[in-house]
């Protein structure tokens, strides 16, 4: 099959973009490279720099394109507070762009990376797809109105349309930038350097981590499953972790002794964070194999950044 990968340098657009070309398929990328390295593309991944509102440069790109995994964004909660406008015209302008070029060129299906934080905070349940989402920061809204444009436009044009809901992704050659990193990476690069590991509120409020090779696999199936059209589909481990614990497990796959700090002052965002797998399931036949402690060993021993 031939893919167009946007974001295809970016951490989950790399290892989708390097997985398919090692299955044998003909694979496009584009990213701007604001966050994202091509280094980190395969050779056979035919890569562009550019960016995803340029539709002449869509057109080039979509030709003979089966489908189209858009995983270019930006990605910061907290930035996306500071900067709401920057993540409104890359999130939603650069999502409603393709579109109108995949419309243009014919191409019939499009795998939204969409993002778990559109639920916000809806207290104790396990999030299923038919809750109403609750948005809590710009990127959460900018990821909802993603998922709205794609479903409309594609009903409106013939186009087949799935959105996965990803949440706490995490693995090798996740994206560090020097402020308001990922926790995940965050927390190994402290702990092996015996920095402090600072938590927001009291440690206590709960994430689903999912190792970055489940998520592509629950990617692939997107592309290919049947009666998935219009859909949202949560692609999550099905297990909360409390920070607390994701803190004792990076200490002890690190075997650091780095002071760790709950800071009751500050917030530690939602309360809690687990998605139901029922629908990934049922329609993409997707079961996370690669449990936290194994994940986390993986990211240390395949990610040069932490040897």
């Amino acid at each position: 099959m031939n893919f167009l990968i946007t974001g295809a340098a970016g951490f989950l657009g790399s290892s989708l973009a390097n997985h398919l070309a090692r299955e044998g398929h003909q694979v496009r990328g584009l990213d701007d490279i604001s966050t994202g390295d091509p280094q980190a593309l395969a050779p056979d991944v035919h890569f562009t720099r550019g960016d995803v509102s340029d539709r002449p440069k869509l057109w080039t790109l979509l030709q003979d394109v089966d489908v189209v995994y858009h995983l270019a964004a930006r990605v910061s909660v907290q930035e996306s507070i500071l900067y709401p406008r920057d993540y409104n015209a890359v999130n939603v302008g650069g999502t409603v762009a393709l579109m109108e070029a995949m419309r243009d060129v014919g191409v019939k299906r499009v795998v939204l990376a969409s993002s778990g934080a559109v639920y916000g905070d809806l207290g104790d349940s396990t999030l299923t797809e038919s809750a109403t989402p609750n948005p809590r920061s710009p990127y959460a809204v900018s990821k909802l109105a993603a998922e709205y444009y794609v479903r409309t436009i594609g009903g409106l044009w013939g186009i087949e349309t799935v959105s996965l809901r990803i949440f706490n992704a995490y693995g090798p050659g996740q994206h560090l930038p020097p402020s308001h990193p990922p926790v995940v990476p965050h927390y190994l690069r402290q702990a092996l350097r015996g920095g402090t590991l600072v938590a927001h509120g009291d440690g206590t409020q709960t994430r689903d981590y999912i190792y970055v090779d489940d998520v592509v696999s629950a990617m692939v199936a997107a592309s290919t499953a049947p009666n998935i059209n219009n859909l949202v589909i949560n692609v999550g481990s099905g297990i909360e972790t409390a920070i607390r614990d994701l803190v004792r497990v990076v200490l002890d796959v690190t075997n650091s002794k780095a002071n760790v700090v709950y800071n009751a002052q500050t917030s530690g965002g939602v309360s809690r964070m687990k998605a139901d797998l029922s629908l990934a399931k049922k329609k993409l036949r997707f079961v996370p194999s690669i449990k936290l402690e194994d994940g986390l060993r993986l990211t240390l021993q395949r990610d040069a950044r932490f040897k």
